[in-house]
């Protein structure tokens, strides 16, 4: 487990599906480059190049299919090789990104370097680990076919990101529950689509991260931003209690780039520092008996309980300890760490019943790592400011005016399937409710968590949270992840609270 002092830090994006052309910088103009739809097709594909669509993005990102999603149930028994070759994939995309990167002007003048230099010999890393996958899961039950289609990859721009509910996803490698994010919405998440994206600034404007994002227009002023939060109804019978537990903001400063869900046993799975409160045993080779056995940060110490997410950096030119380090510098991520001013878990009820215990280790991905590329089906984060949380971004930064601060926020998955503490994609043994507020078939309500993160910032749009470097360090990128070690009687005692009403820690 590594750590990094307060002084210094830094920040990445990542990878997915359905693309069409890049335009890319080169000696001081925008060339347009023909590139093809990805989704499985590419250059090796047979898909016909695109029209350059939009001669104002200066920043361009690799874009491949999302592998978990086109792989069948995972047998136990290859789940921890097919976790590691998952993790390589992303490794390789942040390596060929990197290469696209530095070459990005010369590329501008002689296109078919990008398939030559970049693109082709991505394709074939790829193709050797889903080869890999099809073996491993081939051990242990019918190997699966045509997993060379999700080999090919493509460029595409800043600003052509794929359409909703395209029904892709990853979350730091996950695949879409299917329920639209309803129940995310209800804890204040609102989408705020439709508003000015920018302020009237440039959308090619390049804001820190070297050149890797974000762009101004990825920032609004919350002041233009309009209410509409929408809250569900309770209906009677509804559990209207909650429990909020005390973790603390990371003010030891426990931070890694690893992600024990989602790559088990992979240093620099995330490719992206996380911010760690409660328990201090994670790292990506953290058990779940030494979760169980480690430290908490949690006032009350019957949750050792872990949660985590991306950090979130200023982008003032300031260096941070990992500056040449994994999951920093190394990986586009740049600028000073910054210490929530404020961190809340609360953990509440169902708007239509009682809510059950939920088991110990379950795991939790909400948001989507790569929704930039995936597209946004399990977009999840929202953004607001404080004085303004009636108005929600979700594919925004916001611009807060003096004296406010910016506020993120996580609403979790609220139902469970009753068996699983995991699943292959770490997406399908939990789901959110549907619109009237009852879980889906076969899923039973349990206490969902919704985490506040505040941070006193500067005003204005230099700030952005960590992320995989192709991802460009988009807002709607940003995600959270949580273990339950709550112990028993903990666990019993926020049910009780939660089902008969009350307010609890």
């Amino acid at each position: 487990m590594r750590r990094i002092s307060r002084k210094k830090r830094s920040t990445p994006a990542n990878r997915a599906i359905a693309a069409s052309v890049a335009l890319i910088l080169g000696g001081g103009g925008l060339v347009a480059v023909n590139v093809y739809a990805s989704a499985g097709e590419g250059p090796s594909g047979s898909s016909p190049p695109t029209r350059a669509q939009s001669a104002g993005s200066r920043l361009s990102t690799i874009d491949c299919p999302e592998a978990v999603n086109g792989l069948p149930e995972v047998p136990d028994g290859a789940r921890g090789e097919v976790d590691r070759e998952l993790a390589a994939m992303d490794t390789q995309i942040t390596d060929a990104y990197r290469q696209f990167a530095d070459r990005k002007e010369q590329i501008a003048r002689d296109p078919g370097l990008a398939e030559n230099a970049v693109l082709g010999p991505l394709r074939n890393k790829r193709t050797a680990s889903l080869d890999r996958i099809g073996i491993a899961i081939g051990r242990v039950g019918e190997r699966p076919a045509g997993l060379e289609s999700l080999a090919g990859c493509s460029l595409r721009a800043d600003d052509s990101r794929p359409g909703n509910g395209d029904g892709t996803n990853g979350g730091d490698g996950g695949q879409d529950d299917g329920q639209g994010q309803d129940q995310g919405q209800n804890q204040g998440q609102n989408e705020g689509q439709g508003q000015d994206p920018g302020q009237g600034q440039d959308p090619g404007q390049d804001q820190g991260q070297g050149g890797n994002g974000p762009v101004a227009a990825d920032f609004v002023d919350i002041r233009s931003v309009q209410p509409g939060v929408d809250r569900p109804r309770q209906r009677r019978g509804a559990s209207r209690g909650t429990f909020t537990t005390d973790c603390g903001r990371n003010e030891n400063g426990k931070f890694n780039p690893d992600n024990v869900i989602v790559a088990p046993g992979v240093s620099n799975g995330a490719h992206h520092m996380h911010d760690y409160i409660g328990n201090q045993a994670n790292d990506a080779f953290a058990s779940d008996d030494d979760l169980a056995d480690g430290a908490t940060t949690c006032r009350n110490q019957g949750d050792r309980s872990t949660y985590y997410w991306p950090v979130l950096r200023l982008q003032n030119g300031q260096d941070e300890d990992d500056v040449n380090a994994d999951g920093g510098g190394r990986d586009q991520n740049v600028g000073e760490i910054q210490t929530p001013s404020q961190v809340t878990l609360k953990f509440v009820g169902s708007p239509v019943g009682r809510v059950t215990a939920m088991p110990r280790f379950l795991r939790i991905i909400t948001g989507d790592a790569k929704a930039f590329t995936n597209g946004d089906a399990n977009a999840n984060a929202s953004w607001s400011c404080t004085g303004f949380e009636d108005r929600q971004l979700k594919d925004k930064y916001p611009i807060c005016p003096e004296g406010s601060q910016v506020v993120r926020t996580f609403a979790f998955q609220n139902c469970w399937d009753g068996q699983n503490t995991d699943s292959a994609n770490h997406r399908t043994h939990v789901a959110f409710a549907q619109r009237n507020g009852r879980c889906p078939n076969g899923f039973r309500a349990v206490p969902q968590l919704v985490q506040r993160i505040v941070y006193d910032v500067p005003p204005g749009p230099g700030f952005a949270v960590d992320s995989f470097p192709e991802q460009l360090h988009k807002p709607i990128t940003d995600h959270g992840d949580f273990i339950n070690v709550f112990d028993d009687r903990l666990m019993k005692k926020m049910v009780r609270c939660i089902n008969d009403g009350r307010r609890c820690r």
